[in-house]
């Protein structure tokens, strides 16, 4: 199993609009970045991923399953583009804010940090452990 981070502003698609889908999940379309694609295009179902509010907030809020493998964006004809489809699974008990993710030494070098504009980012096992344990949440 994978980790990610998906990254929306809440007042184009958020975490409460995310749950209301429930488990048919909805498609994370709309992506128009070469790297955040190619990470899409190498999920696999069951991957899970934090639901991070962008701009507003600026936190992650819940935690995402990946429920269906790249396949065309249905928002757009242009074949280059593809996105996966993810269901939410649980909310964070503790929103874990970009203040917190920077102010942990052990998150330096995580993607949300380094590659902050970057829309659909990797996440490794140990930065999974370490946020999840700051939002209240046990493995």
């Amino acid at each position: 199993m994978r980790y990610w981070l998906f990254k929306s502003e809440p007042f184009k698609w958020s975490w409460e609009m995310q749950k209301a889908r429930g488990a048919a999940g909805e498609q994370w379309d709309g992506v128009r970045n070469y790297q955040a694609r190619n990470n899409m295009r190498a999920m696999e179902l069951g991957d899970l991923g934090f639901f991070y509010h962008s701009n507003e907030g600026k936190e992650i809020v819940g935690i995402v399953e990946v429920c269906a493998l790249a396949h065309p964006d249905s928002t757009t004809d242009d074949p280059r583009w593809e996105c996966v489809d993810i269901r939410a699974v649980k909310d964070m008990p503790k929103p874990v804010t970009l203040a917190d993710v920077k102010a942990e030494p052990r998150l330096a070098e995580m993607s949300l940090v380094t590659s902050m504009r970057l829309s659909v980012q990797p996440v490794t096992e140990e930065e999974w452990k370490i946020v999840c344990e700051m939002g209240g949440l046990k493995e």
